[in-house]
């Protein structure tokens, strides 16, 4: 009997033994090709040489020195990596151990940022509905899907949540995606004022959400918008990139696609690969000064920052994803993905809405492709599709509540950033098989 505490007390997951390349593989020996690279996870797949030796050599010299006492030399190597490859002024980088970790982080450094410019009137959060940002308590507080936050609401923090950028389900029939993208913008401008200009202190947002909606990209000029509001109110710009950033959606911070600079950026997943765990807060250099000059004490910490053997690891994935141009390769792995989920679901009377960037795809299940209704809850798709995948021999991420939290269905695809095209053909065929297992309503 296992005493491991699982995800799921009534599951009997196999056991993973080996990884290769773009596969997993259980104790019997079978395959399992990672088309969500487990949560977005794995963008070089499973047994990077480069970054397993890094991991090794660092263990060798040294496996952790506290950051109350030292800075260490892979955590500096990576930070100026970072940065030097960060658009805007991003400038110093704080490394966690997650994403839940970096955007705990984000909303203190805003928090604080305020109180020490002599505003400490600054003291709410905006968010967005169907959004994520991680589960421990602050981070829970700030994301907006209501199936995560239910039961834990009388224990979250307040704070606000406007609509979503989610075009599919709520831009009007008669509306431009550019009218849609400024009226929903907009609705972060009418909650400031509700809130008090004078009272916000930052907004945060997924540039593509992720788990919750399933790769939902912002329609143009969405966030351009959003950031004249944040500008024109002093709100800071937190932009969530623990999911799409890192090369997943095309470039390597997937906000450079936006066009825009935000105050502070949260990464982690794909920036230690699976290989250790790593995240990281990124701020501007006028935040970080503000600190510097005035306290000069950040009050937050855990304690694995900076972790010298999770830094080593993040450098070496970094360094694989520049300079092998693996982020280039992801826009051509991802139009090729694109076409093929069209060629094979386009016409799928219960395949509502493909979207996406880069390797960050979405299939968004519907009982009615004309009206867009969602499945009743109760039929469970997502879950029975995720069962007949991974019986197929396919690690994807289907997810209910897409919608509101409760109804509403969407598979996520986040393949390793190696994947062939014959391999993503693969990927299709198999999830072609485990959506039509699912018995037509």
């Amino acid at each position: 009997m296992s005493h491991v505490f699982p995800r799921h007390c009534h599951a009997t997951l196999p056991t993973a033994v080996g990884g290769e390349g773009c596969y997993l593989i259980d104790q019997d020996g079978k395959r399992y090709f990672d088309g969500s690279g487990g949560a977005a996870v794995s963008c070089l797949g499973h047994s990077n040489p480069r970054v397993t030796e890094a991991i090794k050599a660092q263990a060798d010299r040294l496996a952790f020195a506290h950051t109350g006492f030292f800075t260490s030399e892979p955590a500096e190597a990576l930070a100026d990596l970072l940065v030097a490859n960060a658009p805007g002024d991003l400038d110093r980088v704080y490394f966690v151990s997650g994403g839940s970790e970096a955007v705990e982080a984000a909303i203190k450094l805003a928090r604080q940022y305020h109180v020490e410019r002599g505003e400490p009137e600054r003291r709410h959060l905006i968010a967005r509905r169907q959004s994520y940002h991680g589960n421990t308590l602050g981070a829970l507080s700030a994301g907006g899907n209501a199936l995560r936050r239910a039961q834990f609401a009388p224990i979250l923090v307040e704070m606000s949540h406007i609509a979503p950028c989610y075009e599919y389900a709520e831009r009007a029939a008669d509306e431009t995606p550019e009218a849609y993208g400024q009226r929903v913008a907009n609705e972060l401008e009418a909650e400031i004022l509700r809130l008090g200009p004078n009272s916000v202190m930052a907004f945060i947002a997924e540039p593509v959400v992720g788990a919750t909606l399933g790769a939902v990209p912002a329609v143009p000029g969405y966030f351009k918008r959003v950031r004249e509001i944040c500008d024109q109110y002093g709100v800071l710009l937190i932009l969530d990139e623990v999911m799409c950033g890192m090369g997943r959606t095309g470039t390597l911070f997937a906000h450079e696609a936006e066009g825009i600079s935000p105050d502070i950026v949260c990464i982690a997943k794909g920036l230690g690969a699976g290989y250790q765990p790593i995240g990281a807060m990124l701020c501007t250099d006028a935040i970080y000064r503000t600190l510097a000059d005035g306290s000069g004490l950040f009050q937050h910490g855990h304690t694995y920052l900076g972790h010298p053997m999770a830094t080593a690891a993040g450098l070496a994935v970094v360094q694989e994803l520049l300079e092998r141009d693996l982020v280039s390769q992801v826009k051509a792995r991802g139009e090729y993905l694109a076409k093929a989920l069209a060629a094979r679901f386009g016409d799928h009377p219960h395949v509502g809405d493909l979207r996406g960037r880069g390797l960050f795809r979405g299939v968004e299940i519907v009982a009615d492709r004309d009206t867009k209704r969602p499945f009743d809850p109760a039929f469970g798709v997502a879950g029975k599709i995720k069962k007949a995948a991974f019986a197929e021999g396919l690690i994807c991420y289907p997810m209910p509540g897409t919608r509101d939290g409760k109804h509403g269905d969407h598979i996520l695809l986040a393949p390793p950033f190696i994947a062939t095209e014959a391999e993503l053909d693969q990927l299709v065929a198999m999830l072609g098989r485990a959506v039509e297992a699912i018995p037509r309503v």
